[in-house]
């Protein structure tokens, strides 16, 4: 087990050192902040003392060496759009409002995709299995940010029930959680369809039906508890992408989480607020599936022995 851990460890220190290189690479690609930061008059002496200022007079292996520094020490230097505050610091103000709206989508993924995982492969072939099987198939056809203007024009503009944008509680939180959620939703049923069906067919489920186990006891404590080893593996990634796909959503509903910082950020080439953005999910995302990773093979021996 120490083995493998250290394997995925190290593994994960590649991909996050691949990803720098990514990200430092297309934040310059956007262009240079200079041209948003000073007047189309500015003259060509104003211009290169404010690149010496930012350190951009460099060759890019140099900033790339000094971002990478600071960042291993989560420093990413000053807000070039947010003056006076840390990018870092610019991140983590909004970051409690991704967290809280990205956990109420991964708690509505989770509530909704299981049991109607298992209904779908416990009845299949019925209307219930064809209704299951459609829905995941509609939810992961239909854009995040095309189902939010929908789920905007039905229940905030037509019905009047929910607000259309904007910060608040959890009435401001149901429209922008459910867009997210819908594609993990989608997929994560399907996941959870597929193992009930591999494993309702083994011949322990069977064993426990000769018995008179009730069909409760037989679905969810024999055949879900080993069939749950799927969609565990799944977590990891549908952990990272719900605080990703906020990104969009939250530009839709005017949320003032990262996702919606990431793209004003863009918008104005803050080159430090988006490294800091984009570096902060990328660790998340490989932290979720490392956890993951060592849940599964402390739950099957196979993996860390494989």
């Amino acid at each position: 087990m120490t083995r493998f851990a250290l394997l995925r460890l190290v593994q994960s220190l590649v991909s996050l050192f691949a990803i720098t290189v990514i990200v430092f690479g297309l934040s310059h690609a956007t262009g240079s902040p200079i041209d948003t930061m000073l007047p189309d008059d500015a003259t060509t002496e104003q211009i290169a003392a404010l690149s010496r200022n930012l350190g951009l007079d460099e060759p890019l292996w140099r900033q790339y060496l000094v971002f990478l520094g600071n960042a291993l020490q989560g420093d990413f230097g000053m807000s070039l759009k947010w003056r006076g505050q840390s990018a870092m610091g610019v991140v983590l103000d909004r970051l409690p409002a991704t967290l809280r709206l990205g956990g109420l989508a991964l708690l509505i993924s989770i509530a909704v995709a299981i049991p109607a995982g298992v209904v779908s492969a416990v009845r299949r072939g019925t209307w219930a299995d064809h209704l299951v099987r459609g829905f995941a198939l509609f939810g992961q056809s239909i854009p995040a940010f095309w189902l939010g203007i929908v789920l905007i024009w039905i229940f905030a503009v037509g019905l009047g029930w929910l607000p259309t944008s904007g910060h608040g509680g959890l009435a401001h939180m149901i429209l922008p959680a459910i867009s997210i959620a819908a594609f993990q939703i989608a997929a994560l049923t399907r996941l959870t369809r597929s193992a009930m069906l591999e494993v309702l067919d083994t011949e322990y489920v069977k064993l426990a039906r000769i018995k008179g186990a009730s069909e409760t006891a037989v679905v969810w404590r024999h055949a879900f508890a080993n069939a749950a080893i799927v969609p565990l593996t799944y977590f990891g990634v549908l952990a990272g992408s719900v605080l990703t796909g906020s990104i969009v959503v939250e530009t839709v509903f005017g949320w003032p989480g990262a996702g919606w910082l990431a793209i004003e950020a863009i918008r104005a080439r803050d080159f430090p607020v988006i490294q800091a953005v984009v570096m902060f999910f990328a660790l998340a995302f490989l932290l979720a599936n490392v956890l993951v990773d060592l849940l599964y093979a402390w739950v099957d021996p196979r993996v860390r022995h494989g």
